[in-house]
Order: C-alpha cells, then structure tokens, then sequence
C-alpha cells in the first residue's frame, strides 16, 4: 500500500482524495486545518489541525510512513504551500501540487487589481459606497477602517468577524452559486462593486457572470506567487500523475 498524505480545503481535494482511497493500493489521510466549522469531507481517514510548521509536519510524516505528500489546499495558503514543498525535500519523499486555474479578466470587464486585502481597501476607499465583500473572513479586518462604506458579507459559516465593519450585512451560504440567483443578489442589495479573491472554479464564478451582466467592476484580489515545480490543474490529471509515479 502507498500511503498519501493529502493536504485539503477545497473541492478538488476532497474529489482527489475520496477517488484516490478507493483505487486499489492507496492509502490515504485527509488532513484539514479547521477553518470550516462544517467541511465537505471525502471517505477516506482524517486528520484535523495544524502540523506546528515544517517540522511538525515532518515528523508526522516520518512517524505514520506517509510514502507521498499531495498539497491541494487553497490557491491563497501561500504559507502552507511553502511548508508542504520545504517539507517534502526534508522528508524525501514525492509531492504533488494542485492549483485550479484562475479567473481570466473578459476583454469587457472592469477589473481593478489588488495584491492584498488592504490595497483592495485602498481601492474601494472614496469610489464606492455599497460593496459585496466575497473575499472570506480572514482578512476582513484590512476594511473597518472605512465607516462610510456599507458592505455585504458572504462566508460559508457564522461569524463575529463583520462586526468590526462600521455598516454591513452578513449572511452565510455555501456555493456553488447559479448566474440568476447572483444577478438578484447584486441587484436587490445595489451593489456598486465586488471584492473578490482569484480563487478560481466554478463553484463561485457566478458573481463575477452576474458582475459584467450588470456592469458592476471588479477589486479582483491577486493570487500570491506559486513555488517553483509541476503544477496539476485538473483532478484528473493530478490522479493520473499519482497512479503513474507510485505505482
């Protein structure tokens, strides 16, 4: 049996790793840091938290013979990236990464670009008055500093993260959202922009459809740099990649 480690939080991981433990000659673990207080999970073992950096996620690896390590995490969790390739080459053993594709910008779009959550407030700060924030609780900090600005949070769970915005509205709702559904959105609550990250598939792209139906622009947070190195970005690709390598 070859044993894999897969690093998750997103579709295409628990897609990988569900098709992967019920291939013959596979064994794998799940893992998943805890972010999501109700995650989709495949059929597989799980393993829940943090590995306490590179070393901790070395050893773990040593002391449960994982023979391969997959990191499909995020696109924007740059610094478990980092720790899964540093930590692969200590352990030597294979590591597989998969990335889904970003969102292209349409030729007709308006789009304003934005390396972090902060320039993205820098953006909206004295253009815009109504914003549908889409870009996750984490850093939703970067904007409480504008009490002019009313914002719209969407996040998969309950939080007291919106509270620190001056004016807002926040619900919870877990995609894949349709095209009709986001126009309605966008429309009845009369939103002047949408600040997204570039986290790519189709799960969410519907807002970005319903923004350019609208005419609605764009603060399109950009993806942090990717490591060097093979890049899946299918799950087809990255399983077929696997069963060759391994077997």
């Amino acid at each position: 049996m070859t044993k894999m480690l897969v690093l998750g939080g997103t579709a295409e991981a628990v897609e990988f790793a569900g098709g992967l433990a019920g291939a013959r000659g596979f064994d794998v673990v799940y893992s998943l840091a805890g972010r999501t207080r109700m995650p989709t999970l495949p059929d597989c073992a799980l393993r829940r938290g943090g590995f306490g950096g590179v070393e901790g996620l070395v050893s773990y690896m040593r002391d449960n013979d994982i023979d391969a390590l997959v990191d499909a995490t995020h696109p924007f969790a740059a610094q478990m990236a980092a720790h899964a390739c540093d930590a692969a080459a200590l352990a030597g053993i294979p590591l597989f990464k998969f990335l889904r594709p970003a969102w292209d910008e349409p030729a007709d779009a308006s789009w304003f670009h934005a390396a972090t959550s902060s320039d993205a407030a820098g953006i909206i700060n004295g253009r815009f008055g109504r914003v549908f924030l889409s870009s996750g609780l984490g850093d939703i900090a970067a904007f409480a500093h504008l009490p002019n600005v009313w914002f719209l949070v969407r996040s998969i769970d309950p939080s007291n993260g919106p509270s620190v915005l001056a004016q807002h509205h926040h619900i919870t709702s877990r995609g894949p959202f349709d095209l009709a559904a986001e126009t309605a959105l966008l429309r009845d609550w009369q939103i002047e922009v949408l600040v997204s990250k570039n986290s790519g598939g189709d799960a969410t792209r519907a807002k970005l459809d319903a923004a350019l139906a609208l005419g609605i622009p764009v603060v399109m947070i950009d993806r942090p740099p990717v490591l060097p190195g093979t890049v899946y970005t299918s799950v087809s690709s990255i399983m077929d990649a696997v069963k060759i390598i391994l077997r």
